[in-house]
């Protein structure tokens, strides 16, 4: 396995740029998630990686060597798609051999890593069949097995989960991270759905319009969302994010967006609050409680315009003045629609954001 090293990539389509400056690292045996929405760049900088586009700037370092002047087959990669482009007329057998026969390798050799691939991927009484005989979950570790038999520097998945119902997904993303952890191989896997992100990757690298918004853990990236953006895509449902100003008052900071007003816990003495293009505040819908903690926290009351109710939780959407949160309970005490409710912002769990910038407590 081998270290990826992305350094300055950029790539326009004639007068249309869609990747702008990308640097990331990936070390050896890391996971990392390119997430994004569809059109931000996320396929087209897995495709550079993997040599079949050329970037317009930048360079890609894979185990230290620059790889910009190579083909696929010379870069030592290995790609999983979305469409799991096995040849319908082999066997599985003949399927996962192809590439491994293309390079000459020895019949031991390929019988070997075959046998091998399939025990880790529990496809060995699957061999002798055809990708027609074969469900859609199984195709796919056919599709893996394939890559996993060349044993490459590097692992690029492009979706490969999309085609999968809800159910198969949720297993395939578990056998997904214990397969990384057994190969300790070094992966770059690019996805849109946030849920398949925050479970798989080590670092997660979120991407818009070609820009990389915030580079991270799930976890920090969760609870420390660089901007407005990052905070709305990440998490079921996204963040809360309201729209206001912030005014200094007798020391203390106050938030006013129409008719709700809240009172902010201190922010830093140097932070630039007034006269800013935007200021946003934000909750995740899980943060906010319908009972008081006896932490410092911030209430507001407003009123219930629906419930979801989803079994063992449930999301409430709740009016505050002319602004609209949701609120994510556990089953307990049925609040109904239309009904008043008081809700409670912690302040630890509060985030601002400052001309789409995040901004930190003092």
């Amino acid at each position: 396995m081998a270290d990826l090293d992305l350094r300055g990539i950029s790539k326009s389509f004639g007068d249309v740029s869609v990747l702008d400056d990308i640097s990331l690292r990936v070390p050896d045996g890391g996971f990392a998630i390119l997430l994004g929405p569809s059109g931000c760049g996320k396929s087209t900088l897995l495709r550079i990686i993997a040599g079949l586009e050329q970037q317009s700037s930048g360079d890609v370092l894979i185990g230290g060597e620059s790889v910009g002047g190579l083909s696929p087959r010379d870069r030592d990669i290995a790609m999983v798609f979305q469409s799991y482009a096995l040849y319908p007329h082999l066997t599985v057998r003949d399927n996962l051999a192809f590439g491994l026969k293309m390079r000459k390798e020895s019949s031991q050799v390929i019988a070997a890593r075959i046998q091998d691939a399939a025990d880790l991927l529990a496809i060995a009484d699957l061999l002798d069949r055809k990708p027609k005989e074969l469900s859609g979950g199984q195709r796919q570790r056919v599709a893996m097995g394939r890559a996993i038999v060349r044993k490459p520097k590097l692992f690029l998945f492009d979706e490969p989960l999309s085609n999968l119902d809800t159910q198969l997904r949720t297993s395939m993303r578990i056998e997904l991270k214990k397969l990384h952890r057994r190969l300790g191989a070094t992966i770059v896997y690019v996805t849109h759905d946030q849920v398949e992100a925050m479970t798989l990757g080590d670092t997660i690298a979120i991407l818009d319009r070609g820009k990389i918004r915030q580079i991270g853990s799930p976890s920090h990236i969760y609870n420390n969302p660089a901007d407005p953006f990052v905070a709305r895509f990440i998490g079921n449902p996204g963040m809360n994010l309201l729209d206001g100003t912030v005014t200094r008052q007798s020391g203390a900071c106050v938030f006013s967006s129409g008719k709700l007003i809240v009172r902010l816990p201190p922010l830093k003495s140097s932070l630039p609050i007034e006269h800013v293009p935007r200021t946003v505040l934000g909750i995740r819908p899980e943060d906010i409680v319908l009972a008081p903690s006896g932490r410092p926290e911030i209430s507001v009351t407003g009123q219930v315009e629906m419930v979801e109710d989803l079994g063992a939780d449930r999301t409430l959407h709740v009016l505050l003045g002319d602004q609209r949160v949701l609120v994510r309970v556990a089953q307990g005490p049925r609040v109904e629609a239309n009904a008043e409710a008081t809700l409670y912002f912690p302040h630890n769990r509060l985030h601002l954001f400052v001309d789409d910038r995040r901004a930190d407590w003092g």
